[in-house]
């Protein structure tokens, strides 16, 4: 695993691994998080997982773990709601997270962060499967919510093509996605915290499997995604070699943009390296070649154009009412503030993941 600071202020990506989960030799569990708002650094690690089914038979697994998968992610959203350690009104997280035990593969996500797996097709070549949904506002299904709840989903006119989530009658706070922890400003105006589950039974034709948040694929296709990760010379430097594929291609493709805080980890399902067939190895654009990716002279600064994940025109309150939720602060001069949670109470997460009973 991965992260990276962009150049938007305080990384608010984070990422967790743990090994041996819940006390089973063959499970694993991962989670990337993709923080965003004002407080946004402090929410990403603070997320939990529980475990309160038996894996080991086939038979109704997925039902069952779903359903503790949507109770968890339920308590935790409620528990942060009256939290008066940290202010969550305007900040919150998305989240990828992924369980592996034995061959059962069960992933949940919140909003637009990704996994993706690598596998083989009949001619035992690499292809990649997204496994996630990227739940942006604007997906039909989302955007009817938000509407019935009587949320705004519109762009900025210096982003058309990113649909935000906005409150009723302030422009604010512009979230670039539909579901997430926390952000409870948005709450009553149809932004949930209730993840989308898939689950994979693991076949001998899967590799591994790539979460990542919205600063790698931004940037980076699905197919360069799994190159780039299968070209590793050794496993313990993939992530990192993505992140800085995914920088290279930041500074090419968006020169005159910050950079967005990436962060990747690369799960690998076995103990051999995958073997690259040559169609996978050959260069295609922003693929492999170093040269293509990184900027000329003409690329200029790369500090003018934010592409934010959230825009608040209005003053954060110092506190948040948990029971009012429609309170909001004076509107005052627009400002575009970055909203990505992500690296300061990783201890916090882990001790509750400790406590985790699914298994």
């Amino acid at each position: 695993m991965f992260s990276l600071q962009g150049r938007k202020g305080k990384n608010q990506d984070a990422t967790t691994v743990w090994e041996n989960f819940a006390g089973h030799e063959d499970a694993i569990f991962c989670g990337v998080f993709d923080g965003h708002g004002p407080l946004g650094h402090k929410h990403s690690h603070i997320d939990r997982i529980s475990m309160k089914n038996d894996v080991n038979s086939d038979d109704n697994v997925y039902d069952s773990v779903k359903k503790s998968i949507l109770q968890d992610f339920k308590g935790m959203d409620e528990d942060l709601e009256v939290d008066d350690v940290i202010d969550s009104f305007f900040s919150g997280t998305t989240a990828v997270s992924v369980l592996k035990k034995g061959r059962h593969l069960f992933l949940a996500n919140l909003g637009d962060s990704r996994a993706v797996l690598c596998t083989r097709d009949s001619k035992d070549e690499l292809r990649p499967v997204q496994m996630t949904v990227d739940l942006k506002p604007n997906l039909p299904s989302e955007f009817e919510r938000i509407k019935k709840c009587k949320g705004r989903v519109l762009p900025i006119e210096a982003e058309p093509s990113v649909h935000r989530v906005w409150r009723p009658e302030q422009d604010a706070p512009g979230l670039a996605m539909s579901r997430a922890f926390e952000d409870f400003c948005l709450k009553d105006f149809g932004l949930i915290s209730v993840p989308e589950i898939c689950y994979r039974k693991l076949t001998e034709k899967d590799e591994f499997l790539v979460l990542a948040t919205d600063g790698i694929w931004d940037v980076l296709s699905n197919e360069d995604v799994i190159r780039i990760v299968s070209s590793a010379s050794k496993r313990s430097v993939a992530a990192r070699l993505l992140v800085a594929k995914a920088v290279r291609a930041w500074r090419y493709k968006f020169p005159n943009s910050r950079i967005d805080d990436c962060a990747a980890i690369c799960l690998f399902f076995k103990r051999e390296a995958p073997h690259i067939p040559k169609s996978m190895s050959e260069k295609t654009h922003l693929s492999l070649d170093n040269s293509q990716l990184s900027p000329g002279p003409e690329h200029g600064d790369l500090a003018t154009e934010d592409g934010r994940e959230t825009l608040l025109n209005c003053e954060m309150p110092k506190r948040r009412d948990p029971i009012n939720r429609r309170h909001l602060a004076t509107i005052h001069e627009e400002k575009y503030t970055k909203l990505n949670y992500a690296s300061a109470e990783t201890h916090r997460y882990g001790h509750i993941l400790q406590k985790s009973t699914w298994i």
